[in-house]
């Protein structure tokens, strides 16, 4: 009697049902993944991130993650802002929310005020908001005061009340431009932290404006939409062209954009640098999350990047753009002149560094000569090296 064969399914089925198996195992991770992070399901439900029935849907999941990103990558320089504040007697212990909670040699005169984050074109607020309740609510880890900034009058009052629902203390909401918040007096004085989280086109250049005017001691910008530079690469397409092979690099429109975009940060980047910034550029999220994922962190030094400056205006030269200098970077010129003036002096004095800042700034000597020497070095064909002095 012949022995029958177990059934065995083919080939194809197989990985069908193998393929199949991975998608469902797929699925229940990403189910499983909770996207709140550490905010709470009713800040959620109020910004109407999640439904009434805590339903999360895709397009939120992208914001929620981009947000929750950003704040984890700002926790510990936001840490390390506060401890230099003043109120390193209590590092490491819980931070007091009432003179009841200080010390008995502390007055209250003493206590530290909070730091002070300016988020520029703000929007719904969704990151002031999870800032204030992981940092200032029962936790309180670090003390804010957010100050939103935004230009659609709806959403600003929206915040308001939001706030005041909540019992969110110390937040404020302002409509007012972000170039106009430079000049504002509705702004304290001092401002720590400024942000600007998917700012439009020039408003991320405003909010830079702003920090170095308030002399803020830490930037978080994640740009978007950067068009201003790229619409200028077109308008002098043709001239840079005949000029130079390089313009082959954003001849075509979709070049164009995402050149100018490029460009664009990279500028900001060395912006900052000649004017005192530590800066790190970093992936925000994956780009399935989102295609303007850039993030540009920079950290308040003191010591202004001469190379930095001379390498922001060799670029302006080279792409033709030099008519920006006054109105994007306008402080850069301060820095070229004491450049030029610290020929056979103290560098650091020229830059109005104090003598401790000196001694940091000897320490970098070298590898700021080595930048300016690859400048020099640099065929002037491809990249002019002679700074121009911009009549102001």
């Amino acid at each position: 009697m012949r022995k029958q064969r177990a059934h065995r399914p083919s080939t194809a089925a197989a990985k069908t049902a193998e393929v199949g198996s991975q998608a469902a195992l797929a699925l229940s991770a990403f189910a499983l993944e909770d996207p709140r992070g550490s905010s709470s399901v009713s800040l959620l439900k109020a910004l109407h991130i999640l439904t009434r029935d805590g339903q999360l849907n895709q397009d939120s999941r992208r914001k929620l993650k981009q947000v929750n990103h950003l704040i984890q990558l700002m926790t510990e320089p936001l840490r390390q802002c506060w401890a230099g504040s003043g109120w390193s007697a209590l590092e490491g212990a819980p931070i007091p929310n009432t003179p009841a909670n200080v010390p008995a040699s502390t007055s209250a005169n003493a206590l530290p005020k909070p730091l002070v984050l300016v988020d520029h074109g703000c929007g719904k607020s969704y990151l002031g908001f999870m800032l204030h309740e992981q940092f200032c609510g029962e936790r309180a880890a670090i003390p804010l005061e957010i100050i939103g900034i935004e230009t659609r009058l709806e959403l600003v009052e929206h915040a308001k009340a939001l706030a005041q629902e909540l019992n969110f203390k110390g937040m404020d909401f302002l409509n007012i431009s972000a170039k106009a918040s430079g000049s504002s007096a509705l702004l304290p004085r001092r401002v720590d932290v400024v942000t600007a989280l998917h700012a439009c086109d020039t408003a991320s250049d405003d909010a830079i404006e702003f920090a170095l005017a308030k002399k803020a001691q830490l930037v978080f910008l994640v740009p978007c939409c950067q068009a201003e530079l790229a619409a200028k690469l077109r308008a002098g397409k043709a001239k840079t062209l005949a000029k130079t092979p390089l313009a082959e690099l954003w001849r075509h429109p979709l070049h164009t954009r995402e050149m100018g975009s490029q460009l664009t940060n990279v500028l900001r980047c060395l912006y900052l640098e000649s004017q005192g910034y530590k800066v790190s550029v970093t992936e925000l999220v994956g780009w399935e999350h989102s295609m303007k994922n850039e993030l540009i962190t920079a950290t308040f030094t003191g010591q202004c990047k001469r190379s930095a400056a001379h390498r922001l205006v060799a670029l302006l030269a080279q792409f033709g753009l030099e008519g920006m200098m006054l109105e994007r970077y306008p402080r850069v010129q301060a820095v070229l002149q004491a450049s030029a003036q610290s020929t056979g002096a103290n560098p650091g004095h020229a830059l109005g560094l104090d003598q401790d800042q000196n001694q940091n700034q000897n320490q970098n000597q070298a590898e700021e000569q080595n930048n300016e020497e690859g400048l020099t070095a640099l065929s002037p064909g491809l990249l002019p090296v002679p700074v121009p002095v911009i009549a102001p």
